[in-house]
């Protein structure tokens, strides 16, 4: 016989990562205009104090850190003894990071991975027995442009995007059976931290001034005047996951939308010109 929740929910129940600013903070907002409940966390819970009071029962800070499994399993359980649900996980936890492949350290790289990668597969592992039971979620998984396409001083954090989305892409296959929708998000540049404090950078090698050098300079300039609105993504987000069909991509702004299409044709057309060569690999 299951345990009763200790707690009621307003509407759906979700727990998303690196709620404390950003998209995070949106997508809280979000869900809670909704009418949801959102168990918000954040490796600084106090930052989410103010919509906590503002939402009292509807937003309920946590401590998390993604990068540590112990503390995913308690935060997963501790959530369903509070609910007995959660109908959403959004993964949203990461940071950027500049710098030639060159450049990037194998520590770099790592740190890099735990958090976009092994981080959101953890929380996937530890949600998903309890969705598969009750035959119902969606799981939201906050990838990139980058996660698609990749530029001069990216390589690091395109690897990982790009990793978390194969991983998402068989993850929809298998879980769809179960009544549980996979969404992958990729937005262009929107205005949230990601350009200031959000990132980190390798120490530079010399020779990559005209290619990822120029990046160095121009990303972080353009903190405060990103184009993209977060909270419109938030609602798009909110939105997609209301559809009859979930879409398993949501591409988020108009570089996002451009580089995308350009870097698919360019797919094809190169496919196109070497198929010959392809097509003529057997015995």
């Amino acid at each position: 016989m299951s345990t009763p929740p200790t707690r009621s929910a307003e509407g759906r129940v979700w727990l998303v990562t690196g709620a404390a600013a950003g998209f995070g903070r949106a997508i809280t907002e979000a869900a809670v205009a909704a009418g949801d409940t959102v168990v918000a966390t954040a490796r600084t819970p106090e930052a989410l104090g103010d919509l906590a009071a503002a939402h009292p029962g509807r937003v309920v800070p946590v401590r998390l850190d993604v990068t540590d499994p112990e503390r995913i399993r308690a935060v997963v359980a501790e959530t369903m003894l509070w609910y007995g649900r959660i109908d959403v996980l959004v993964n949203n936890a990461g940071r950027g990071h500049l710098g030639a492949v060159e450049e990037t350290t194998d520590a770099e790289l790592r740190s890099l991975m735990d958090l976009h990668v092994f981080g959101p597969a953890n929380l996937v592992r530890e949600v998903l027995p309890h969705m598969r039971l009750r035959r119902s979620g969606a799981i939201v998984q906050l990838s990139s442009m980058g996660g698609r396409t990749s530029f001069p001083g990216v390589g690091a954090y395109s690897a990982t995007k790009f990793a978390l989305e194969g991983l998402s892409v068989a993850l929809a296959a298998e879980v769809r059976p179960h009544g549980i929708d996979v969404m992958v998000v990729e937005p262009s540049a929107f205005r949230t931290s990601f350009a200031s404090g959000g990132h980190t950078e390798s120490a530079p090698v010399e020779g990559y001034e005209d290619t990822v050098g120029r990046f160095r300079e121009s990303f972080p300039a353009s903190d405060g005047s990103q184009p993209g609105d977060p909270a419109k993504a938030a609602a798009a987000i909110v939105a997609a996951l209301g559809a009859e069909e979930v879409p398993l991509r949501l591409v988020l702004g108009d570089t996002a939308v451009d580089a995308i299409r350009r870097d698919l044709a360019a797919q094809a057309a190169e496919l196109d010109a070497w198929e010959h060569v392809s097509r003529a690999m057997g015995y």
